[in-house]
């Protein structure tokens, strides 16, 4: 199948909605239009590139919604890494309450690792250099520094991260971006 202007697009993606509206995955345009065709789907968006066959021809979905919910998939155990550690907490400083993009959030151990604290979910939080160094080697009472929330292991994390950052919504199609939350800072 060739797109509108001859070119054989296998880049194009499409976001899957729950039937709840919430972001589940990204599939390619041959899967959504798999999916669509079996009537799992209704279409709710298009690219404006076209895929021809010889006998027809077909806008490609953009945003899909599930015409059935399907209940999130439960985790045994979340991986523990930064990463995972900032989605759970929002991207948010669990000491000043202000979100921050990745690369200015660090993670802190509420009971200091010099004072046996384990690198675990429920000792590890997201927090802002300035925190993390006004903190610096004490507890959070110590240092007089209330923590927003308790840290603990989440039970699931979406597929994706669809709190997108400034560089990753610039590559999301325009059709996608009143379904998706982007970071503001």
């Amino acid at each position: 199948m060739m797109t509108a202007d001859g070119v054989l697009s296998i880049s194009l993606k499409a976001l899957v909605l729950n039937a709840s509206y919430e972001p589940l995955r990204i599939i390619s345009w041959q899967k959504a239009l798999l999916m669509w065709f079996q009537e799992k789907v209704e279409i709710l968006e298009y690219h404006t590139a076209m895929a021809r066959s010889v006998t027809n021809s077909f806008q490609l979905p953009s945003v899909l919604r599930l015409k059935a919910y399907v209940k999130p998939k439960k985790l045994d155990g979340v991986r523990f890494c930064r990463e995972n550690v900032y989605i759970r907490d929002n991207y948010t400083c669990q000491y000043c309450a202000v979100k921050f993009t990745y690369k200015e959030l660090t993670i802190d151990h509420v009971l200091p690792a010099s004072q046996g604290g384990p690198k675990t979910w429920t000792n590890i939080v997201t927090a802002c250099r300035c925190c993390n160094q006004t903190k610096a080697n004490r507890t959070p009472e110590k240092a007089k520094m209330p923590l927003l929330k308790q840290p603990k292991a989440p039970q699931w994390l979406p597929v994706i991260d669809f709190h997108l950052d400034e560089e990753k919504e610039a590559k999301a199609p325009p059709t996608w971006k009143d379904y998706l939350r982007f970071k503001t800072n």
